[in-house]
């Protein structure tokens, strides 16, 4: 077992919050960045971008904690770490990541999902810390959730892969859900919100005139295990690592040879996985 020595594990969420998740499905808002820690990250993104003279996209997007700084610096958070905490318990994995960018005035979208779908992870407690880098509200497309509906089991997922769908294969579920279902939830720059991986949710286009940023944490309790063939990984990031996963190094020079090649086989596992599915 490893031991991750970074831990503060102070209170952050009320009891309300905590309940409200219970019963809901999600808390929104959390207050956890600065201003000074949002403008920060945000800068060494878009630094990164200028020099590459691209926007950022797969597979910088997956798993971004084991290639970049600020990302780095985003999962080990105390803040973050703190109110997941909460939720889940002190023994904290990341087991992905999603960095979800919509340009102004771009039709972007999600469709209403689970989480758990794709995932293939037992028991069902991945909780999913979406940290906002810029503001995130109704007109820039924020997140919509449909409360409670962690509590109803799985729905038959399907793939509709499009160019504007920011969920790669497209896996969503079809006819339950119109665009006008839901909570919305949205987030001031520097706030997270925290949903169940149950939770059904889902996000429109940005209509806004500021790119719409979200860091897309994947959380998961250490007893927690992956379903099926195959062992992906998964970085201890607070308490202790039960071995149910490869173990993930924590980024110690971004964006070297080395950081790539990590990152690349990382990726390789979690697809892999994915791609395998699940046959019970």
């Amino acid at each position: 077992m490893v031991t991750n020595q970074n831990s503060s594990s102070l209170i952050k969420l009320k009891a309300s919050e905590v309940q409200h998740y219970a019963e809901q499905g999600f808390v929104c808002p959390v207050d956890v960045l600065t201003s000074e820690e949002v403008q920060s990250y945000r800068s060494e993104l878009e630094e990164w971008e200028r020099l590459k003279g691209a926007l950022i996209d797969f597979p910088e997007k997956s798993k971004s904690y084991l290639l970049f700084n600020w990302a780095d610096q985003l999962v080990h958070h105390p803040a973050i770490l703190d109110a997941v905490e909460d939720l889940i318990g002190p023994d904290i994995l990341v087991y992905h990541s999603t960095l979800f960018l919509k340009e102004a005035h771009q039709p972007a979208f999600v469709r209403w999902h689970q989480d758990s779908t794709y995932f293939y992870l037992d028991p069902h407690l991945h909780v999913t810390a979406w940290v906002a880098l810029s503001d995130a509200g109704v007109l820039q497309g924020c997140m919509h959730a449909i409360a409670g509906s962690h509590l109803f089991g799985g729905y038959v997922h399907d793939d509709q892969p499009s160019a504007n769908n920011m969920i790669r294969r497209g896996q969503g579920i079809t006819d339950v859900f119109d665009q006008e279902s839901g909570v919305a939830m949205p987030l001031k720059s520097g706030q997270m919100s925290l949903h169940h991986t149950d939770l059904v949710h889902a996000s429109g286009p940005n209509n806004g005139d500021d790119r719409r940023i979200g860091f897309a944490i994947s959380y998961i309790p250490s007893c927690v295990k992956p379903k099926g063939k195959g062992i992906p990984s998964a970085l201890c990031v607070r308490g202790q690592d039960h071995g149910h996963f490869l173990p993930e190094k924590r980024l110690q020079s971004p964006l070297s040879p080395q950081a790539y090649e990590l990152h690349q086989g990382a990726l390789a596992l979690f697809r892999a996985k994915q791609d395998a599915g699940f046959v019970g």
